[in-house]
């Protein structure tokens, strides 16, 4: 049984950091986080949930992270900014930086990278090109929950979004982490939805609608 998921306005899917460097097996700088992504299967998900999305015609966004060579701009104030300055990952144009295979973006799809900070929403154009295409909605998928998929809720609610994060498209370094902040800090924020749920109120919902 599925649950009743309300689309507010036009929706839009983000994809959080799903990159080579990331997420993929053999690659990824935090082998926790790969682990766990595909133990979750998350990655297969998300491909399923953006194919549902194109067609229904509503927006795909890719947000990645892909320092500069020198990592002039990248303030070593947090663990992770101190991690990526000392070993030199995700550098713009190289294979850590790329986007899963499986969740390569189509002709339509958006991409918003920084070089810099921890969400999406700081410093790109994420959130005016959201406000252009009249979306109400955002389904949050990705990694991590505990940095970037909630930092990126956060600021989505607080923007004036309503936001929906899909609880089996995201993953952690640790499955604890993962349960604790979706249990007790993103439910308040956000809805939280399986990617089955999405897509049956995708279905109920058509792209000209609102």
């Amino acid at each position: 049984m599925t649950l009743s998921v309300p689309l507010h306005g036009r929706t839009a899917l983000i994809i959080s950091e799903c990159q080579r460097g990331i997420v993929e097996p053999g690659m990824g700088g935090f082998p926790g986080l790969v682990d766990q992504a595909r133990k979750r299967n998350i990655v297969p998900r998300i491909a399923h949930l953006a194919a549902r999305f194109r067609a229904a015609n509503l927006p795909v966004f890719h947000l990645t992270i892909a320092h500069r060579p020198d990592f002039a701009d990248v303030q070593p104030n947090s663990m992770l900014a101190a991690m990526a300055r000392k070993g030199r990952s995700l550098v713009t144009g190289s294979p850590a930086a790329e986007i899963v295979p499986e969740l390569k973006p189509a002709p339509e799809d958006f991409i918003i990278e920084r070089s810099s900070g921890l969400i999406g929403f700081h410093c790109t154009a994420l959130d005016a090109l959201l406000r252009r295409l009249h979306i109400g909605t955002v389904v949050i998928t990705g990694v991590s929950t505990n940095v970037a998929v909630a930092g990126c809720t956060l600021a989505a609610t607080d923007l004036g979004y309503h936001a929906i994060v899909a609880e089996d498209c995201i993953a952690a370094a640790d499955p604890a982490t993962h349960y604790v902040i979706v249990r007790d800090q993103l439910r308040v924020v956000a809805r939280i939805a399986s990617a089955e749920d999405i897509t049956h109120a995708l279905m109920g919902t058509s792209a000209t609608e609102h």
